[in-house]
């Protein structure tokens, strides 16, 4: 079976992409670099595309210039296993120029959208009394980072 390979259009900056999605995400790494020759498009000898793995996972970032840019149309969810997970990736993807969106939603330096999800999440979300999810949603709702206990307490009307 064929397997499925994310590629991120950068303009200039797969090379510090790949480098910093690695040092955040354990057990990565960068597996090859490819450079323009003299044939272009890009100045010979700089970087055309960057093959990584993020867990396992591979991904194939390329130097392709100002022509497209990331959109929330697309995004990478990160399921984590507990709240310290979540604190983790957030701290670290909206760094240095990143920014929070809603409901668990950010993006990072490079403009790439993840979603930061809790293991907890869905555990509260199934959960809740159906006559408490209103307000469990409206937590939700106000939320950048998704906190798991803050749902708790409205599941239970605390």
């Amino acid at each position: 079976m064929p397997k499925i390979t994310p590629f991120l259009w950068f303009n200039d900056s797969a090379e510090e992409a790949a480098n910093f999605y690695t040092s955040v995400f354990k057990n990565s790494r960068i597996t090859s670099t490819t450079r323009y020759t003299k044939a272009g498009p890009g100045p010979e000898g700089s970087v055309m595309t960057v093959a990584f793995e993020l867990d396992g996972d591979k991904f194939t970032a390329l130097n392709g210039g100002p022509h497209f840019k990331f959109t929330e149309a697309i995004s990478f969810v990160i399921n984590c296993e507990d709240q310290e997970e979540v604190d983790y990736f957030w701290s670290k993807l909206t760094a240095d120029g990143g920014s929070e969106g809603q409901c668990g939603w950010l993006k990072d330096k490079f403009g790439v959208s993840w979603q930061v999800v809790p293991a907890g999440l869905m555990r509260v979300l199934s959960t809740a009394p159906k006559e408490r999810m209103p307000a469990v949603m409206s937590a939700l709702m106000k939320m950048k980072k998704i906190e798991v206990p803050e749902l708790e307490a409205a599941a239970e009307g605390r």
